[in-house]
């Protein structure tokens, strides 16, 4: 596949994330509640999940923002739903890395993220695919 095809594709996935975001909404009665914003953009992001016995049994979004930023968050919470805390934040880790240029453990199957890629390209983006992976680790650390 040409660059210019997987780019293509890239951007499909990210506009399919924006278009139709998975797990937006709140939980009720969340155990881990989390508001951050991008004061640069404007970006925002509500973040409820529910962690028992150190697993993300539930992740959802809420929020306004950029195409970057939505869906981010949309492929943030399918990504560590069923996750212990340990790998969601080895996940956030690797996340930030990608936005750094650099490549991911073969050993990580970013599944839809990998779209978030050419971000790394755009140094005024990376703060809006980082902001609910940010919030995510900040509710996480938390509860550690």
């Amino acid at each position: 596949m040409s660059f210019d095809n997987l780019d293509q594709l890239y951007r499909q996935v990210i506009m399919d994330h924006y278009k139709n975001p998975r797990n937006k909404g709140a939980i009720e009665d969340g155990s881990v509640t989390i508001d951050m914003n991008n004061p640069t953009c404007g970006d925002r992001i509500h973040l409820t999940m529910n962690v028992e016995d150190g697993i993300v049994t539930d992740a959802k979004f809420d929020g306004e923002g950029c195409s970057i930023s939505m869906s981010s968050a949309s492929m943030m919470t399918q990504a560590i739903k069923g996750k212990d805390i340990k790998t969601a934040l080895r996940l956030s880790n690797v996340f930030s890395d990608i936005m750094l240029g650099k490549d991911y453990p073969d050993d990580m199957d970013l599944g839809d993220i990998e779209a978030l890629q050419g971000v790394a390209k755009f140094p005024a983006r990376i703060k809006c695919a980082t902001l609910s992976w940010k919030a995510m680790e900040k509710g996480l650390q938390n509860e550690k």
